[in-house]
């Protein structure tokens, strides 16, 4: 799949390991795990070979999130994003745009 960042802090995470927004500041090990995340949905083809990864915990969100998908990061953390499929050249391509890490027991 293709990825598209949302957020500024999302991009930096993945590229430098760190961010400039103080905000957005994270444990090495979440840190370690996004990328590694990151890596994996670039990997894969389509979404559903997610179901396939179990560790991942993928799950589509419902109700106020619903068209939202979200793999684990760790127990606490979730990485939120969509995928919508697109016809390019007689071709399907699945664009992942991730929208943010978000703390699973405050959202």
């Amino acid at each position: 799949m293709e990825i598209e960042f949302d957020q500024e802090y999302l991009e930096e995470l993945y590229y430098y390991g760190r961010t400039s927004n103080k905000k957005y500041r994270f444990q090495p090990e979440i840190i370690r795990n996004y990328v590694e995340i990151v890596y994996t949905l670039k990997i894969v083809t389509r979404v559903e070979d997610l179901d396939l990864l179990k560790g991942l915990h993928y799950e589509k969100k419902h109700g106020n999130l619903a068209g939202v998908e979200a793999v684990w990061i760790n127990k606490q953390f979730r990485l939120e994003f969509i995928s919508p499929t697109e016809d390019w050249q007689d071709k399907k391509r699945t664009i992942c745009r991730l929208l943010r890490i978000s703390n699973h027991y405050i959202n």
